[in-house]
This record gives structure tokens, sequence and C-alpha cells, in this order.
């Protein structure tokens, strides 16, 4: 039975795709719809603590917009939208944090790379799909 849907959002036009297709879903199942999105880790030698800071303010503030734009997004279709912002590597961050949280199903947009992007830096999709907890529904 499904219960909690996430979608993994960056804001990209793939993201928005998997978010409308959860907005969908959730309004059609009456089920509870989650959006996360994963903020790079910061670089791990800077010049001064002081560009360390400036760097995650001005992470936190992009990271911020973006989930307050899903939500606009999700008040529009009349859904209530939870969102989250984790740091970590995309994979490994969206395997954990689907299995800490207890979601059923993962909404993750296609992003089309060429087949020789994929052959040489492979796909988070794949990866998602091979490693996550619950099902993926991959949204083109």
């Amino acid at each position: 039975m499904i219960r909690k849907l996430l979608v993994a959002y960056d804001g990209s036009e793939g993201a928005n795709r998997a978010l409308r297709t959860g907005l969908e879903l959730a309004k059609a199942m009456g089920v509870d719809l989650h959006a996360v999105t994963i903020e790079e880790e910061l670089p791990r030698y800077a010049a001064t603590l002081d560009e360390i800071d400036a760097v995650k303010q001005q992470a936190d503030s992009f990271y911020g917009q973006i989930c307050r734009e899903a939500e606009a997004i999700a008040r529009g279709e009349g859904v209530t939208l939870h969102t989250n912002v984790i740091a970590g590597h995309e994979v490994a961050s969206l395997v954990e944090y689907t299995k800490a949280h207890g979601f059923d199903v993962l909404l993750v947009g296609y992003h089309g790379h060429s087949a020789v992007t994929e052959r040489l830096f492979g796909s988070t999709t794949a990866s998602l799909v091979l490693h996550a907890p619950c099902s993926v529904l991959v949204v083109k």
C-alpha cells in the first residue's frame, strides 16, 4: 500500500515533471507528498572561515528558494508539500533519506543525457533504481 511519496527535487525541468506527477498521484490517492533537495557539500578546503560561512549562507538561500518554489506549485494544486534540504552526495543521501523516513515511492525526473555521458559518469537515476529501498518512478 502506498502512503508516502517522495520527489527528488532540484528545480530542473525533469524535477518539475516529477513534482507535477507526484501532485497528481497525491491528490488521486490521498497520500502524503514530500520533496527533498540535496545541497551539495561545501568544499573541504577554503581560505577562511568567513569564506565558508558566505558559501553556506548562499547555498542555504539558493536551496531554500527551490523548496519555496515547489511549495508554491503544490499550493496552487491544493496539495500540502513537505520539503526538506539535506547535504550530501545525491544518490547516497536520497537512498538514506528514503530509507529513514519510510517512503513507498521515490519520484525522479529523467534528464536525458547522451549514451557517452552515461557510460563515462554513470546515471543517477540508474543508481537510485538499483539502491533505493522502495519503488522508483522515473518521470519523462
